[in-house]
């Protein structure tokens, strides 16, 4: 007891990472208003409407940081087969109607009473807080393949079947990285994940090739200006915010592309209004402060004292950096545009709560290092 108490007294938070995590907060709030005051005023005569929303997420999300910052992060893994099985629940109820929010053709969003979710947002974390644990149950066996690299596939390859019916292609994509880097991480043999990876090219080509949306987007992606009105529309108009900001930006709250040319510049483009209103110096410096977070979270999952530990912490690092990567590269014009929020910059509650959560779980995951706990 004395013991425990004494490492209660002396747990210190990771305070880089705090840091880092309540800059890029702070951005993003400037910049959803900066994004979505003249859309606000247009469309709900409030200029104020999407800040007053995103400052109440921020709330939350502080929140919940706190909460999971202090929960020992060990007492979380007790959840990992609750969190699959929320998971599918989640994935079944967002296709049955009244429930599911259809927005652009997909059905993404969960409406229960007056609060509204995104169900992908808690099924990745709950699919690593999973992997992390039957990964470390299974740690005498990981270089064996019926023991342990079945299991993860069946789950995995079920939610991402489940992710496909929404349809979000982008968020599969995500799920598969993130199980793919998991049985990396948790030491799982290159040449079945390397097998499992060469199995799942063709199908990801086949289901590309199937949807005729998703070959129009990748053919616009080699080429925008071959349809600039219509496939090639959003990445052109986010090449022109980049262009525009040039050296030091056109100054927060000038963007001309946020006024209806570029399509939801609070959201899935909010890097691009970044990009214009604050130039190279502002896509750097956010892009610094991305490497930083992504570099803590690693360092933290590489000192974990435990396998557990750092499977967690890799696996939500590994999330985080996923989605930075895409959404940055999408609006670069690098990969094909894909309808994924940037982490702690864009609009929204569920990301930004569920992003909060996941730096909570990290620097709780430190706070135990320091303190010197172990099994």
């Amino acid at each position: 007891m004395a013991v425990r108490k004494r490492a209660e007294e002396e747990r210190q938070y990771d305070l880089i990472l705090v840091l880092v995590t309540l800059a890029l907060v702070t951005i993003g709030t400037v910049m959803v208003y900066s994004a979505s005051s003249f859309m606000a005023m247009e469309q709900r005569h409030d200029e104020y409407f999407f800040l007053k929303k995103q400052l109440v997420f921020v709330f939350l999300g502080l929140v919940a940081m706190s909460i999971m910052s202090k929960i020992p992060y060990r007492h979380i893994r007790k959840g990992a087969y609750l969190g699959i099985v929320l998971s599918f629940a989640l994935l079944v109820l967002v296709l049955i109607p009244g429930f599911g929010i259809t927005v652009g053709g997909a059905t993404r969003w969960i409406r229960i009473g007056g609060f509204s979710f995104q169900a992908t947002e808690v099924v990745k974390v709950a699919l690593v807080l999973f992997l992390a644990h039957f990964f470390t149950k299974k740690s005498e066996h990981i270089r064996e393949f019926h023991k342990v690299f079945l299991v993860p596939l069946v789950i995995t390859f079920a939610m991402i079947g489940m992710t496909l019916l929404q349809p979000d292609f982008g968020t599969s994509v995500v799920i598969m990285i993130v199980m793919m880097s998991m049985l990396f991480l948790a030491g799982c043999r290159i040449l079945y994940i390397s097998g499992v990876m060469a199995a799942f090219l063709p199908v990801g080509i086949a289901l590309i090739m199937y949807k005729s949306y998703r070959l129009k987007r990748l053919l616009s992606f080699l080429d925008p200006w071959q349809d600039p009105n219509n496939t090639g529309f959003q990445i052109i108009q986010s090449f022109i915010s980049f262009g525009s900001g040039g050296t030091f930006g056109v100054g927060v709250g000038n963007s001309m592309q946020k006024l209806f040319y570029l399509p939801e510049p609070h959201t899935d483009f909010i890097f691009s209004v970044i990009a214009e209103e604050g130039g190279f110096v502002a896509v750097t410096a956010v892009i610094f402060l991305f490497a930083i977070l992504i570099v803590r979270g690693f360092m933290i999952s590489l000192a974990s004292a435990d396998l557990f530990g750092t499977l967690l912490a890799g696996g939500l690092t590994v999330i985080i950096a996923v989605e930075v990567f895409i959404n940055m590269a999408c609006v670069m014009g690098l990969l094909p545009t894909k309808g994924l929020a940037l982490p702690f910059l864009s609009y929204g509650g569920t990301s930004l709560i569920i992003s909060m959560s996941m730096i909570g779980v990290l620097l709780n995951i430190s706070s135990s290092v320091q303190a010197g706990e172990a099994e």
